[in-house]
């Protein structure tokens, strides 16, 4: 990739995130066509721009397997993946940050994936697989490249695109449909995510993230408490899945985040590191859980950077 295209590239990130994160949601049809329609009035996207809505990625699944594309005029270039955060029960796909690579030539998707009030792990990462599987599948027929996937997520999303970082070469929650493509990325950004459910600090104040508290976002992902469900948490951790060969992720966490513990982060970091896989580790003093200092130019610069580098041909 040119020096100055990357710069370009760059330069779209930072300004695009920065800008979507102060805009409110679009609103969307309740159940439009899988076809590309003009992206008119969706911010931060240019009017040349088109847009898939509430995709379905799995054949008659549930309501939230779905996804949003969003396709460049002329698309042939990687294709940029957000997942949500929302501890596993909430959030949403819509208005994902990032939207303005679609300018660059990137295409963009946004994924939800089911609740852990509908299904308990590993329901949510099977989703995120099946996903990356389908945007394979189709990558020819909306024109992005499938050898470079980059996936980006924060929170609960940054735990399943870590995941994913980690997962690339095992099948083990590869299940459903378009099973002859691959669910591996080429790299990872796993903004404040958990890695490490079995090592979470039992004495954590914050009761939503209370590992033995059964009302605690773990313990519903789990279907259960950490120690009733340890065979299960070990699964759904990133750190028991690292080998030389997961995918280069570069990981963002602060130090005063009140839901993950840095040391969740520092414990991914080492691990990676030790079997000799790429990962960039940026521990943000003062940081909260997805507080400003997230989402600084010099912040995003970085995330940038690292995406672009990964994904150039």
């Amino acid at each position: 990739m040119k020096p100055s295209f990357a710069v370009f590239l760059i330069c779209c990130f930072v300004l695009c995130v920065g800008a979507n994160l102060s805009l409110p949601p679009f609103s969307r049809a309740e159940s439009p066509a899988p076809s590309a329609t003009p992206a008119t009035g969706i911010p931060g996207l240019p009017p040349s721009a088109r847009a898939l809505l509430d995709v379905p990625y799995v054949t008659n699944g549930q309501p939230r397997q779905k996804l949003d594309l969003y396709l460049p005029a002329t698309p042939k270039g990687p294709l940029l993946v957000w997942i949500h955060g929302g501890g596993w029960r909430a959030g949403t796909k819509g208005n994902p940050p990032g939207l303005a690579m679609v300018a660059a030539g990137f295409a963009v998707a946004s994924l939800e994936y089911r609740f852990s009030q509908d299904a308990i792990f590993p329901a949510q990462i099977q989703d995120c697989k099946a996903a990356i599987r389908w945007l394979r599948a189709h990558a020819k027929e909306y024109g992005y490249d499938p050898k470079r996937v980059a996936v980006w997520g924060a929170s609960a999303g940054g735990h399943l695109a870590a995941l994913l970082a980690v997962t690339g070469q095992v099948r083990d929650f590869d299940v459903g449909e378009n099973l002859d493509q691959s669910s591996a990325i080429q790299c990872g950004v796993d903004l404040f995510g958990p890695a490490d459910f079995p090592a979470y600090d039992p004495s954590l104040p914050e009761p939503m993230v209370q590992r033995e508290n059964p009302d605690s976002v773990i313990a519903q992902l789990l279907g259960g408490t950490v120690s009733k469900k340890m065979e299960l948490a070990k699964r759904a951790s990133p750190v028991n899945w690292v080998t030389k060969n997961a995918a280069p992720l570069l990981i963002m966490q602060g130090t005063k985040d009140p839901l993950v513990p840095a040391d969740q982060s520092q414990r991914l970091g080492d691990k990676l590191k030790a079997a000799g896989a790429e990962v960039k580790l940026e521990i943000i003093e003062g940081a909260g859980h997805g507080t400003k200092e997230f989402w600084t130019n010099e912040t995003l610069k970085t995330i940038a950077e690292f995406i672009v580098i990964h994904l150039s041909s």
